[in-house]
This record gives structure tokens, C-alpha cells and sequence, in this order.
């Protein structure tokens, strides 16, 4: 079998490692968008040739779609207008139901499978995938029952290949769920991170002062803007909900503290510390 990969940064190249080692495949195609990235990408060895879009979808059973989700819809579009019926394809984006309604009904929809596996670095680029970076971690796939089933196994035997546990979700379900869970998480991250650099004018300090406590919160920060750009733009909805609520809980944290409530502010933090109760 042999797989295309469009988009060899971290995700795609981090699949691509994990793949051939465990010999899931015979060939591994890359498409990438810029000269830089498919040398550098080649020279790693992490796909074996590098190829056109048209050469992909000549040669590939399975289609790996692993760019940001503002390119995600076209490039959809254009495999499944030129997709063969023996080919699968599926993507790895963070926001499932804007692509999912793009395309719900192309005649050729059911050889797409939406899915999300839910893992990642705040580094981006082919240099930094990495060796077991999906195992044990979970992968979301949505909307099953508009894909053939062909071609959902096919998807479930990638990310098992990989080490994930798989879950179903509706598609805009899934989005729900993400703005409330990671992309909150990466978006008080850059907040964060822009606050301490607008107040505090010394790197030293930063530097000398930094826990762990900080470097972990902040280590989001260091993430990619052109992916999480898109993805903040196209769950919007979901995630001006969330952060309203958020702005909601940081003003009476701030006026808790403004008004001496030690009581309450403790009462406050004992409720936030249940959260151990689920990530344990």
C-alpha cells in the first residue's frame, strides 16, 4: 500500500515515522507546500519521494491530509473531485464541522473520514516530528456513518498502527468539545505569554524567575500562528462561548482578591482543584 502525505510538518511527518516503522505501508509520498520544507523532509527520510498533488492521486491508496484548516476544504474538494474508487481519504484537522458541511454532499463523500487525533507539540515544521508522538493519546473520528466502511477501517487500522484509542463523534460535536477543552488552553497560553512580555521589559528576569509552573502554561505560546489562526477563525462560535465564560471567572477571581474575600477565594480554588478528579 501507498500512502500520500499533504503537509509534512509535524503531524504529517510524526505519522510518517511511526508508519514506517511499523511497516503499515510500502511507499510513503509526500506533498508539501514549500521547497524548503520537501528537502528537508527527504534529506530526514521521512517520505520516500516527493511528488505532485496529480502524482498523488495516481499513485496513493490512502491520502493523508495534514495542512492547516484554512486549506483544508480546497484540498479536499480537489481529491474528491479527482479521487479514485479504490482510494481513502482523511484529514487530521483540529475543527471538523466547517470541512464536513463544505463537502457533505460530493457525490464522493463517502471516501472521506473525518478525524482528529488529538496530539501535537508547540513546534511545527519537518524537523520537528517525532517517534511515538499519537501513542496513547485519542483520536476522534466524526460523522462514520457518512464514510464506507472500507474506508473507515482503513482509518481506524492507520491510528491503531499508531497507538491511539479511537472515539465517534458528530462533527460539530466534536468542535463544541475542542474549543472547551484544547483551544482555550492554547489561547490563555498566547494571552498569557503576551501579558508577562508587555509588563515584564526584563528577559533576565523572565528567564531567572520561570518555574515550571509558567514554562508549562506558557509552553502553548510557542505554537505555530498560521495553524492556530485558522482554527481559532473557523470555531469561533464555539470559542467566543467559552472564552466569554472564561473573562466571566478571571473578573471575579480579580475582584476577590481586590476585596480581601480570602474565604471565598479559597472556596473558589477548592472547586477549580475537582478538575483532579478527571485528569488524575
Amino acid at each position: 500500500m501507498k500512502i500520500a502525505i499533504f503537509g509534512i510538518g509535524l503531524i504529517g511527518g510524526s505519522v510518517a515515522i511511526d508508519l514506517r516503522a511499523a511497516h503499515f505501508c510500502t511507499e510513503i509520498l509526500g506533498v508539501g507546500r514549500t521547497q524548503k520544507n520537501n528537502e528537508l523532509a527527504l534529506h530526514l527520510g521521512l517520505v520516500d519521494k516527493i511528488v505532485s498533488k496529480e502524482e498523488a492521486l495516481e499513485q496513493a491508496d490512502l491520502i493523508i491530509l495534514t495542512v492547516p484548516v484554512n486549506s483544508l476544504v480546497d484540498e479536499l474538494i480537489y481529491i474528491l473531485n479527482n479521487i479514485q474508487p479504490h482510494q481513502t481519504v482523511t484529514d487530521m484537522g483540529s475543527t471538523k464541522g466547517t470541512i464536513i458541511d463544505a463537502i457533505k454532499d460530493h457525490p464522493n463523500r463517502k471516501q472521506y473520514v473525518a478525524s482528529h487525533p488529538m496530539a501535537g507539540t508547540e513546534n511545527s515544521g519537518p524537523a520537528a516530528a517525532i517517534p511515538h508522538l499519537f501513542e496513547g493519546k485519542v483520536c476522534i473520528i466524526c460523522d462514520k456513518e457518512n464514510s464506507n466502511k472500507k474506508s473507515v477501517q482503513l482509518v481506524e487500522s492507520l491510528y491503531e498502527t499508531l497507538g491511539m484509542h479511537l472515539k465517534y463523534m458528530d462533527a460539530h460535536q466534536h468542535d463544541m468539545h475542542a474549543a472547551y477543552i484544547s483551544h482555550i488552553s492554547h489561547i490563555s497560553s498566547f494571552v498569557l505569554a503576551a501579558t508577562v512580555l508587555e509588563k515584564e521589559k526584563d528577559e533576565k528576569a523572565i528567564l531567572e524567575m520561570a518555574g515550571g509552573g509558567f514554562e508549562s502554561t506558557v509552553r502553548l505560546a510557542k505554537s505555530s500562528p498560521e495553524m492556530w489562526a485558522p482554527i481559532f477563525q473557523q470555531n469561533k462560535n464555539y470559542l467566543l462561548e467559552v472564552m466569554d465564560t472564561y473573562i466571566e471567572k478571571m473578573y471575579h477571581f480579580r475582584n476577590l482578591i481586590n476585596k480581601n474575600k480570602n474565604e471565598e477565594l479559597k472556596q473558589f480554588m477548592t472547586s477549580a482543584n475537582e478538575i483532579r478528579k478527571i485528569l488524575k
